[in-house]
């Protein structure tokens, strides 16, 4: 598993461009049958991939001693979304048959994890994210319906998206982990625009089904000290509550973002004028 220390806004506007990517960008989550993890200690979030192809990934008992504990989950609780694939993820021997974009909350204390897959030749990727958790609740499966979409924006401004909320308090309960997926409409492709901050949590993003030849710029940094990073498919970026989290792509996208901290409140969050920023 990958450490990544926090970084303080001071710093971070003084970094290059190879600098800034490695301490916010993630840039592989997905090896076929293996599991890939990154710490951070922002918040304390673990971001991760499983991709399951001719065998399960399962989550090694070992992660324990990485979090100080003596499993991985004794006091984490975690969220994953289905990017690839039918799959499937067996929890303490119960199996959620997980199709594409469907989700599945695990709660704190589930010992043995593993990820499946129903084809190879299609198979499911698993992205996940992970934060501490002081209460156990439910492991329940959320489905694209369940996932409480709401549609902002608009063609004129190129940023009509459906946002879709997965893990939020509406849908259920969770010890501090929110988790949701936007899908730009056909001809959109700025996210997050106007932007805001987030004083009370951080917030990573996972980009996906983009063209081998697409990237996004996404928009980082305080907001008069802007910086962007160049972001490819199935590639992740962490976002401090200091910083602005944005994007504008050169061809249709996905992400996934997730936000851990003080609070659940989706609406929270410190809104940017656009005459703000620089």
């Amino acid at each position: 598993m990958e450490i990544r220390q926090a970084i303080h806004s001071e710093h971070a506007k003084t970094l290059d461009t190879q600098g800034l990517r490695d301490q916010f960008l993630i840039e592989e989550l997905f090896v076929d049958n293996q599991l890939k993890l990154v710490y951070s200690h922002i918040d304390r979030i673990i971001i991760g991939g499983a991709q399951p192809v001719e065998e399960p990934v399962t989550v090694p008992t070992a992660l324990g001693k990485q979090t100080g504990t003596g499993f991985f989950l004794e006091r984490r609780e975690l969220g994953t979304i289905n990017i690839g694939g039918p799959g499937s993820v067996v929890v303490d021997g119960t199996r959620h048959e997980i199709d594409t974009h469907e989700g599945l909350y695990i709660g704190k204390g589930s010992r043995d994890i593993q990820f499946e897959s129903q084809n190879p030749d299609k198979p499911a990727a698993f992205y996940m994210t992970c934060a501490p958790a002081h209460q156990t609740h439910p492991t329940r499966k959320v489905t694209l319906e369940e996932a409480s979409p709401q549609t902002l924006g608009d063609t004129a401004n190129s940023n009509r998206r459906t946002i879709y909320k997965y893990l939020v308090p509406d849908v259920l309960p969770t010890c501090q982990l929110l988790m949701g997926m936007t899908r730009l409409e056909e001809g959109s492709l700025w996210n997050t625009m106007p932007c805001h901050t987030h004083e009370r949590r951080m917030e990573a993003y996972f980009y996906f089904d983009m063209a081998d030849d697409s990237l996004v710029f996404h928009m980082m940094g305080e907001p008069q000290e802007t910086r962007h990073l160049v972001v490819r498919n199935r590639q992740a970026v962490l976002s401090p509550s200091w910083s602005l989290h944005s994007g504008v792509g050169t061809g249709s996208y996905t992400f996934i973002w997730a936000m851990v901290g003080e609070n659940q409140t989706f609406s929270d969050m410190d809104h940017v004028a656009m005459s703000d920023l620089r």
